[in-house]
């Protein structure tokens, strides 16, 4: 567990690092019209906004990454079967398959919506 904690530390440490990168570089070309001192004010106002971001980024990304394995613990796709019940359906009567559902007719007896099946020309 140890390492794990450890790992997620290290990558957590990463984030903020590339975020602070990448809000002193902002930063430091925004306050470049500023001459030196607004480069080097930027640059550091950039750099700890980035690393602001960066750690909400990560912290909420962690979160619903936990989330996510929550509902899949949920619902079965992480183990089980898909949340899929153990249902008792009775046994077949007969082993035919329903007109409806072998294409043949409809359940309800309408014509479908496209019209009856025109016959192949020659």
């Amino acid at each position: 567990m140890r390492r794990k904690k450890s790992k997620t530390r290290r990558q957590r440490i990463a984030h903020e690092a590339e975020g602070a990168a990448a809000g002193a570089l902002a930063g430091a070309a925004l306050g470049s019209a500023a001459g030196p001192p607004g480069i080097a004010a930027g640059a550091v106002i950039g750099g700890v906004a980035g690393v602001i971001s960066g750690a909400v980024l990560d912290s909420e990304s962690s979160r619903q990454a936990s989330r996510l394995r929550e509902l899949d613990a949920q619902i079965g796709v992480s183990e089980g079967e898909l949340g899929a019940p153990n249902l008792n359906h009775p046994p077949a009567k007969k082993g035919t398959y329903s007109a409806a559902s072998a294409g043949v007719d409809s359940s309800s007896g309408e014509e479908p919506a496209e019209g009856p099946m025109q016959v192949p020309e020659r």
